[in-house]
């Protein structure tokens, strides 16, 4: 049964009402849709709330601190830190209290090794990324937090199962050695595709340790991913399918026939002034290149459509998210007739 559920984030500073929206949405869909409820993260309440600044607050023993740039690592523990743990301790209250009696798959946003390393600075120099050894010790750090993170969401949700969905969007561009140094005259070097893939190998890991049930990678927009994402163990690959030549959909079809599956990151729905929103295009972004390049079609059931990322406010977003369950239902009808 095709799945539905979102990227993370969602707009407005309540994150109790967004987490009530999200799980109480996702789960009263149509019977041939299967609602993917997960845990929010609201950016609107400031860098402490990112997916970055989440994601720094799982690190063990690895501390970071904001700076005129970002995050970067820190010597110490600071009123950064403490901070970003407040917000997500915040955010587990409210998962509990949101997703009381609930039971069944949450999806667990982080963000991944590469592109952390990517996103934060060294404490006296470059993005952590010019540094291999700070780039290995992120991983490992960050595998040992998103076990803790899952333990902690597990008290919070009794019956929910996590389902880890590892954001990597800057892994294709540290893979072709494309990013800029902190002075902007320079590139980084190259991470080698083995070596990402290794890396982010360390934090699915460190998900299946801490009780994950499926390890999500997220490329972003580019099919190079797939390579790294497929060696690092994952279960499944996400993608944003809009942004998927024809050679992309090929590397597609090899990992989904090799028994990784596709998560389907769409894009937002057109709409039309006497139409409304447009949930066949939306759906038709995965349904055509699909068949085109020789998937059978009985395997779209295994496709969890991701919705896109929000926009405007918190109506908008639940907006989106009801218009992906529409295009969900318009994929099961090309699988079952």
């Amino acid at each position: 049964m095709i799945g539905v559920s979102g990227p993370g984030a969602w707009p407005g500073e309540d994150v109790l009402e967004a987490q009530t929206t999200v799980l109480g949405d996702l789960v009263d869909v149509p019977s041939e849709v299967r609602g993917l409820p997960f845990a929010v993260h609201l950016p609107a309440r400031g860098p402490w709330a990112t997916l970055a600044g989440r994601t720094v607050g799982l690190l063990v023993d690895v501390p970071a601190e904001l700076g005129p740039h970002g995050w970067k690592l820190a010597d110490r523990p600071g009123g950064d830190l403490a901070r970003t743990h407040a917000v997500t301790r915040e955010d587990l209250d409210a998962l509990a209290i949101a997703g009381h009696g609930y039971a069944g798959p949450l999806i667990v946003p982080v963000l991944g090794p590469v592109t952390l390393a990517a996103s934060v600075y060294l404490a006296r120099g470059d993005r952590a990324l010019a540094d291999a050894g700070a780039l290995r010790d992120l991983a490992e750090s960050l595998a040992a937090g998103v076990a803790d993170h899952l333990a902690a969401v597990r008290r919070a949700v009794p019956g929910a199962e996590p389902v880890v969905l590892v954001h990597e969007p800057l892994l294709a561009q540290a893979v072709a050695g494309v990013l800029p140094s902190f002075s902007g005259y320079a590139r980084l070097r190259r991470v080698p595709g083995p070596l990402a893939a290794e890396r982010v190998g360390t934090v699915v890991g460190g998900a299946r340790t801490g009780g994950a049930s499926t390890v999500v990678v997220h490329g972003g927009a580019a099919w190079t991913t797939v390579p790294a994402v497929r060696a690092a163990g994952a279960d499944a690959v996400a993608l944003e399918v809009a942004a998927l030549d024809e050679p992309g959909w090929e590397r597609v079809a090899e990992a989904v026939e090799a028994g990784t599956g596709l998560w389907a990151h769409v894009p937002p729905q057109r709409s039309s002034q006497c139409a409304g929103p447009d949930a066949v295009g939306q759906a038709r972004t995965l349904t055509e290149p699909w068949r085109r390049v020789g998937l059978p079609v009985a395997g779209l059931d295994d496709v969890v459509l991701l919705a896109p990322e929000p926009t405007g406010g918190p109506d908008d977003a639940r907006g989106a998210l009801a218009g992906v369950v529409r295009a969900a239902r318009v994929v099961a009808e090309v699988v079952h007739g």
